[in-house]
């Protein structure tokens, strides 16, 4: 049930953008051809008036068609109501549309879990939704639920600086065991785990990090919005600085860089050990998802967004085929690097290492 949880949440948020597509050109009188759902083998189809609505068997992302690139198509090849006849300021709107929706359905899931489970008050430490199998830290005795208070007698703060400070702390500590101080449902152990050795040297125990948080009910609406805004923009800006390192040293973190699998098996982790905490989860792979749509690379709203930033500086688009050139060979990068993440995601779950041991691999 936990899988099928986190399972929900990403078709949700796939939902939520295609809808901020399509509801940005409905609303301007665009012609739109097909609302989609997922990819590969139609499992569902409905004819509306002008839009077929499908939903398809690998529910991995969507797309919001138009008759613009229809070859069959009907509509006069001048209809104002055709996306690419529509002034740039109409267009950037619908391309940018789900990006906008994703970030407000992030605020408003933020706001129902306030309203339905609580305030989250940060609290010092660090708790573990995760713990991955045949890892340093499950040698240690480390579980999912235990909240981690200090490392080598450092007491951990708030999340933020906590998660600096335990991160350092791992990776400079290779084959070196820490001392860990961890509370597990109001127990104080003493554990002691030795972090591995990487490739590059650095230490790591197989663990994922969240905020240790104390629910408090709010005391009315406005405490409530007021709460889910702070911890909105906390979560995007953690999210942003997430980004950059990634950027900025991609050798080094390239490996942490996580597809649909490992995010559904986070999902479930966090739905298994509280239901509640999917509201957050939600938001923040909204936020995330709304950022990465935002990169000015092919196949993506932010590549679409330059090509009309292109568009404006020069005074008519680039030529069609280019732009169809361009946009084809970053889609095949992009869908090449989903399958490489997927597969890489998939062998490393926990079932699936268990089965190759089995079988002797």
């Amino acid at each position: 049930m936990s899988v099928l949880a986190a399972i929900s949440v990403l078709i949700i948020l796939i939902v939520v953008h295609e809808l901020g597509h399509f509801s940005a050109a409905r609303l301007q009188g665009i012609h739109v051809t097909r609302f989609s759902i997922g990819f590969g083998p139609v499992l569902a189809r409905y004819q509306g008036e002008e839009t077929e609505y499908t939903l398809c068997a690998i529910p991995l992302g969507g797309f919001v068609g138009f008759p613009d690139d229809d070859p069959e198509s009907d509509i006069a090849p001048d209809d104002p109501n055709l996306l690419r006849n529509r002034p740039i300021f109409d267009r950037a709107i619908v391309i940018s549309a789900g990006v906008i929706a994703n970030l407000i359905f992030a605020y408003f899931l933020l706001v129902g879990q306030t309203a339905s489970i609580g305030i989250q008050e940060l609290q010092p430490g660090l708790m573990i939704p995760q713990v991955d199998e045949n890892s340093a830290a499950m040698v240690g005795g480390l579980e999912a639920g235990d909240i981690i208070l200090s490392v080598d007698n450092q007491s951990l703060g708030e999340f933020s600086d906590a998660t600096t400070v335990f991160i350092d702390k791992v990776k400079n500590s290779a084959e070196t065991p820490l001392q860990l101080k961890v509370d597990r449902d109001g127990e104080v152990l003493d554990l002691m785990v030795t972090p591995q050795e990487n490739e590059q040297g650095e230490g790591k125990i197989g663990v994922g990090l969240l905020p240790n948080v104390q629910l408090n009910h709010a005391q009315n609406v406005l405490q409530a919005f007021s709460y889910s805004a702070s911890s909105y923009q906390n979560i995007t800006t953690l999210t942003l600085q997430g980004f950059w390192q990634l950027i900025s040293n991609f050798q080094e973190n390239a490996k942490q860089v996580a597809g649909p699998v490992k995010i559904v098996e986070y999902g479930a982790s966090i739905a298994e050990n509280n239901l509640g905490n999917l509201f957050q989860f939600g938001a923040l792979i909204s936020i995330n998802l709304a950022i990465i749509n935002t990169l000015p690379l092919p196949a993506l709203d932010g590549g679409q967004l330059v090509f009309l930033l292109i568009e404006g500086l020069l005074g008519k688009p680039l030529p069609l085929k280019l732009q169809e050139g361009i946009m084809q060979t970053g889609l095949v990068l992009l869908l090449s690097l989903g399958i490489f993440i997927i597969i890489r995601d998939t062998v490393n779950l926990a079932i699936v290492q268990e089965l190759i041991q089995q079988i002797g691999l």
